[in-house]
């Protein structure tokens, strides 16, 4: 079920393994507010540890690794396809528990565009929207409202989720991030995929507003993705993040590697 937002504060640690938990410390810092005001607001990982057994062999996400991501400056991340972009940004969302070390978020952080976790399939697109605005503290008919206007489903806003297209559960799905307002989004892999032009303009516009006063971080392989959202950039290589001021110093790297 998709929880509240991971907002000031909040901190993950290999050690934490019981999410509903970690979700009702929401909001909270360690030591109090003096404590988040010093720290400013920023997802933070510190020595950072996430790895998976293939079956075969130990694949490594992310090995000791520590970065910070403030708010206020956009951060486009390159990797090649396989490498760890999605369970990356489940770490910042969440989703993800590292290994090890510690990932504290002084911010509101939003789920990944495209999570689709706390989606009823067996409820309608009205019905989602209403119980996750009184989930975030929202009003239900605002939610309900702005959906039904970015997706633009017509009468299959009133027909259960499971009976919906890719495209359609898309666009629903970024109509749900959008009307949640949060300090840094999280996109894996840019846009939705869907033809309807109209969408993409409406939804494109609406997340460029946002940007003015919040921040994106967006995985990807491809360097043109990113070029539309952000100009500072990383590379996800060989478990390590590395960080650079512009786009153009990291896609170096990354064609390099």
């Amino acid at each position: 079920m998709l929880s509240r937002p991971d907002a000031n504060g909040t901190a993950q640690d290999g050690k934490a393994s019981d999410p509903a938990q970690n979700a009702a410390e929401t909001g909270k810092t360690e030591t109090g507010g003096a404590l988040f005001a010093e720290m400013g607001r920023m997802i933070e990982f510190d020595s950072v540890s996430k790895s998976f057994w293939t079956g075969t062999r130990r694949k490594v996400i992310l090995d000791r690794a520590s970065f910070r991501v403030e708010v206020g400056r956009s951060l486009g991340i390159l990797a090649p396809n396989g490498t760890g972009k999605t369970t990356l940004i489940q770490m910042m969302a969440g989703l993800e528990k590292p290994d090890e070390g510690r990932i504290t978020k002084t911010c509101r952080v939003s789920f990944p565009l495209g999570f689709m976790g706390g989606v009823s399939g067996k409820m309608s697109a009205l019905e989602n929207s209403r119980y996750i605005a009184r989930l975030y503290g929202l009003d239900p008919d605002y939610v309900e409202s702005f959906c039904r206007w970015v997706c633009d489903l017509g009468e299959y806003f009133q027909m259960p989720v499971a009976t919906y297209s890719s495209g359609m559960r898309s666009r629903f799905s970024f109509a749900l991030l959008l009307a949640l307002e949060f300090d840094i989004y999280l996109i894996d892999e840019g846009m939705p995929s869907t033809g309807d032009v109209e969408f993409n303009r409406k939804a494109g516009g609406i997340l460029r507003e946002r940007l003015k006063n919040a921040t994106v971080v967006i995985v990807s392989h491809s360097p043109q993705t990113l070029e539309k959202f952000c100009r500072q950039a990383a590379v996800l290589r060989n478990g390590q993040l590395y960080m650079f001021d512009t786009l153009e110093e990291a896609k170096r790297l990354y064609d390099y590697a």
